[in-house]
């Protein structure tokens, strides 16, 4: 079986940095290839315009790669147009298309009542609230009762792996409080980015730290690889 792990945005280093937390978690007989976005697309996204942007720029590119795979993941954490636009394109194929953030937000209530996202910039915080709520079918102003908040490091996803990994830890760890202490009731962290694949452990240790109980961290792009291979192994079955 054949994946398609789409970055959007024209960051190659991002889309390298997705390769490891991919390729350990595909079942036998399943292999991943890779896209980045253009040189057109932007280098980060950043807010809704980004996106758009993003979704623009690769369209046209991937509208004749979808066929040729069975499953495609979109990796970019928001409620991408891509995502939409590649299932319209994937469906008469019976091809899979998964964003990462839908897998996250099953994954977390799946293991627990209540989540949050540790994101980007601040810009993401009511986008993604409200992309939550139209995902979960929640009031139109991005309420929702089982998303306890949203919270932004400061540092877009261009930034991420350039800054020093004690920064971005310091950062991440800071988030993550401010997001318990307004909800200590929350049982899964959700990291609101592809780019910070790979960085549980200091949302992990920051959560357990502020409310002493073990608190579950959920990694967009892990929930994303394994939803996307359990929906095409099951469709493949079924063919």
């Amino acid at each position: 079986m054949k994946l398609l792990i789409v970055n959007p945005n024209s960051t190659e280093s991002m889309t390298e940095a997705l390769k490891p937390v991919v390729t350990r978690l595909l079942p036998p007989g399943f292999e991943a290839t890779y896209f980045t976005g253009p040189a057109s697309s932007p280098k980060s996204i950043n807010d809704a315009a980004t996106s758009t942007a993003s979704a623009e720029a690769c369209f046209p590119l991937l509208q004749p790669l979808v066929r040729e795979h069975d499953g495609v993941l979109v990796a970019c954490y928001s409620a991408h147009p891509l995502v939409a636009m590649l299932r319209r394109v994937a469906a008469p194929a019976g091809v899979v298309v998964v964003g990462i953030m839908e897998a996250s937000v099953h994954h977390a209530l799946a293991l627990g009542d209540r989540f949050a996202i540790v994101t980007t910039g601040a810009a993401w915080e009511p986008l993604l609230a409200r992309g939550v709520a139209e995902l979960l079918g929640c009031d139109g102003d991005g309420g929702c009762a089982r998303l306890a908040g949203v919270r932004g490091t400061g540092v877009d996803a261009d930034r991420l792996h350039s800054l020093p990994r004690r920064e971005l830890e310091r950062r991440m760890a800071e988030a993550t409080v401010a997001l318990l202490r307004r909800a200590p009731d929350v049982d899964v962290v959700c990291l609101g980015c592809a780019g910070m694949a790979g960085l549980r452990e200091a949302v992990a240790a920051a959560a357990a730290s502020e409310v002493g109980r073990h608190v579950a961290v959920v990694d967009a792009v892990e929930a994303g690889t394994v939803v996307l291979c359990g929906l095409v192994t099951v469709r493949m079955r079924h063919a």
